[in-house]
């Protein structure tokens, strides 16, 4: 029986989106006790109108709104079934973004996939040089600091410098664009799979929502969508391992920030990964924000600023601690996704982020993109 458990905080401010049968599009809601409203405005059409403002969470709070049914019914309804209420993705005009390489551990296997050229059972026998080399001695470095140019020296004497672990320590942050707009899914869906990936696995991660001007308004879990031996072969080949149909999951909605959640819990966060396979097998893993090696508002003024302005806001993965090395199957090949896992992403206060994965090839095709909103949103006369 499918679990419709999402886990969310009663104090919280929850903003998100579901399909609207009735309006032939999305709709703009938030959760008030257990029951999803429908806050769609004139004044704010979409999510990224709200986090525009002065004060979303005050808005949210206090918007008019008709009730839509309970949070379990609506978590229930089939994803992509035009007929019935469910979720989506929280996010709709703002731009997708990611950083990579932003915790010691993945920037070590960052590394290991680059050596092996994405080859998992060459990954075994790297993974125990790179490790005999640097140790523990990135956990606490500060990037871009002095002791961070020691390391990378260190590092080239051995000849074990990267590019991944340039981003990783060196002064600039790893950022790329993860998914279009109005591409991600959302709780519940399915996650696809390049078919030509064999090497993969999923990214749990705190994603932050910014305004236009560059403020800090909310947070979401996700799953960047992984694959290790697309990526592990040339980084010059990132925008086929990140962004295929269905490879971005965020949700189950975007907490606002106020006085009973904020960035310093976003520090503080502490999240869990279960994996659940069809054939039994489970995978545990856990990502602690206080072991980043970037503070987030380090990574967001990296991305958004004088240098580059996004008027429709953008949403920012913050990368993630996980990299998973468990063997699945083959002793030394470590972990990679097989079709039909069951992927859950948790953190207190932001909820459980719950998807299945299948091939891009086999998940619903993106169909709905922003000229479709638009049009949409000018026949219900909301713009």
């Amino acid at each position: 029986m499918k679990n419709t458990s999402i886990e969310l905080a009663r104090e919280g401010v929850y903003l998100g989106r579901v399909w609207s049968p009735k309006a032939e599009g999305p709709s703009v809601v938030t959760l008030r006790d257990g029951v999803v409203f429908d806050i769609t405005a004139t004044k704010a059409p979409t999510v990224r109108d709200i986090c525009e403002m002065p004060d979303p969470a005050a808005y949210v709070r206090h918007a008019d709104g008709t009730a839509l049914g309970a949070l379990s019914d609506i978590l229930s309804a089939p994803v992509g079934d035009a007929t019935k209420v469910h979720f989506l993705s929280p996010v709709d005009l703002q731009a997708v973004k990611a950083c990579g390489v932003t915790f010691a551990s993945s920037m070590v296997e960052r590394v290991i996939e680059e050596r092996a050229a994405g080859d998992p059972k060459a990954a075994e026998q790297i993974r125990a040089r790179v490790g005999e080399v640097i140790g523990d001695s990135l956990r606490n470095i500060e990037a871009g600091s002095e002791q961070a140019a020691k390391v990378k020296e260190a590092l080239i004497a051995e000849g074990l410098w990267s590019q991944y672990l340039e981003v990783g320590i060196g002064p600039d942050a790893e950022v790329f664009s993860k998914a279009q707009v109005l591409s991600s899914v959302g709780p519940h869906a399915d996650v696809g799979l390049h078919p030509s990936s064999s090497w993969n696995n999923p990214e749990p991660e705190i994603v932050l929502a910014v305004s236009a001007k560059g403020a800090i308004v909310g947070a979401m879990l996700g799953n960047d969508v992984n694959l290790r031996d697309i990526e592990g072969r040339s980084a010059l080949l990132l925008s086929k391992a990140k962004d295929n149909n269905a490879s971005c999951a965020l949700g189950p909605m975007l907490r606002l920030f106020d006085d009973s959640y904020s960035l310093d819990d976003v520090r503080k966060a502490e999240l869990d990964l279960t994996v659940t396979g069809t054939d039994g097998f489970v995978l545990k893993g856990h990502s602690s924000m206080a072991q980043i090696s970037r503070d987030p508002e380090d990574l967001v003024a990296q991305t958004i600023g004088r240098h580059h302005q996004y008027p429709d806001g953008l949403v920012l993965f913050l990368g993630t601690l996980f990299a998973p090395t468990q063997d699945r199957d083959v002793p030394g090949e470590g972990f990679t996704h097989k079709i039909g896992d069951i992927v859950e992403i948790s953190a207190a206060g932001l909820g459980t982020l719950r998807n299945t994965v299948r091939l891009s090839t086999d998940c619903a095709p993106w169909s709905f993109g922003t000229s479709h909103l638009m049009r949409n949103l000018a026949k219900r006369g909301l713009i």
